[in-house]
């Protein structure tokens, strides 16, 4: 990756790293949303988790095609952000009594959605200017889904909040 001693020399080697920390980014929220499932206590929040994991897993194919088509070696590279949220949602989980675990689970959805929506959108103005069209196409893919579950999330939030189960 044209790392001397710790340090990126070139605007692809910091690509690379970004789209290695959104790689791990989406791992590491694949490895979430089975957890959150079980936490859960509408049907309607599980249904949702459970085809927002079917999506991620497809960003983590299309990232793994993006470093294909970069000529890369899939990487991940560290990723704090999401390990913050993560630890964060956690701990509101152990906080709160049960009832309140789709609210936490709703909240923590759309903060991780705005952290991937901003990631995605970094990476594929550094794609388009890298004139890696394909990558981009990728990442827009992914971007258009985050997109799209960031307003799913917001509906569920706003119905908990008002008392009613979450439509999925």
């Amino acid at each position: 990756m044209g790392l001397l001693g710790g340090t990126m020399e070139t605007r692809r080697d910091l690509f690379v790293y970004k789209l290695g920390a959104a790689l791990t980014m989406e791992k590491t929220i694949l490895d979430m949303l089975p957890e959150l499932e079980e936490h859960a206590t509408h049907d309607q929040m599980k249904v949702a988790l459970g085809h927002h994991r079917e999506e991620t897993e497809r960003h983590v194919q299309n990232l793994e095609r993006a470093f294909t088509a970069l000529g890369e070696d899939v990487d991940d590279s560290p990723c704090p952000a999401i390990e913050g949220l993560e630890k964060e949602g956690q701990a509101n989980l152990k906080m709160v009594d049960d009832t309140l675990n789709d609210a936490v689970i709703a909240s923590g959805v759309c903060e991780t959605e705005h952290h991937e929506i901003a990631a995605y959108e970094g990476l594929i103005v550094n794609a388009r200017a890298m004139g890696e069209a394909d990558v981009a196409a990728l990442l827009e893919q992914n971007l258009a889904d985050e997109k799209s579950m960031l307003e799913k999330g917001k509906q569920m939030a706003e119905q908990i909040a008002q008392g009613m189960a979450p439509v999925a």
